[in-house]
């Protein structure tokens, strides 16, 4: 089954379950990172600045690295990185395997940016929690976050 449209024992029970669940659950997850970058100011960045500096946030990076990972040319990549720099948001310096590289990595400011971000985030959806869900319902979301965790563990 390469075919994501085709699907298995479409008339089981089970099936159809799971299947609806899926649906639910990619929308929910959408409605949900739509909440929490509400939550945090990100300013005049683009999509693809956030995803760079998420990246980053990980280590420090060349462009070339960068590029591959988000699936985009080195060049375009070299746009983007050049514009966080001017933003003060990502500094470089040479790469210690390959001085003719640069690795790209947050600035501190930034770390801090992403780290307040991050707290709103957390406050946001800890308030949410609270005010919406009974102890027993949270203890249940507790469970459904450890199943999540499993979807995503290679």
């Amino acid at each position: 089954m390469n075919d994501p449209l085709e699907r298995p024992d479409a008339g089981d029970p089970d099936t159809s379950a799971t299947m609806a669940t899926a649906v639910e659950l990619r929308v929910v997850m959408g409605q949900l990172r739509r909440k929490l970058r509400e939550q945090a100011n990100v300013g005049d960045l683009t999509p693809s600045q956030i995803a760079v500096l998420r990246r980053l946030d990980g280590g420090p990076a060349t462009v070339t690295a960068l590029a591959k990972a988000e699936g985009v040319r080195s060049q375009s990549m070299g746009a983007t990185v050049a514009a966080l720099e001017a933003a003060g948001l990502v500094m470089g310096s040479p790469d210690p395997a390959d001085g003719r590289q640069t690795l790209w990595d947050l600035t501190p400011a930034c770390r801090e940016r992403v780290r307040a971000g991050r707290a709103l985030h957390e406050d946001w959806l800890f308030r949410a929690m609270r005010a919406r869900l009974t102890l027993t319902e949270r203890a249940e979301l507790g469970r459904a976050v450890d199943l999540l965790k499993r979807l995503v563990t290679d």
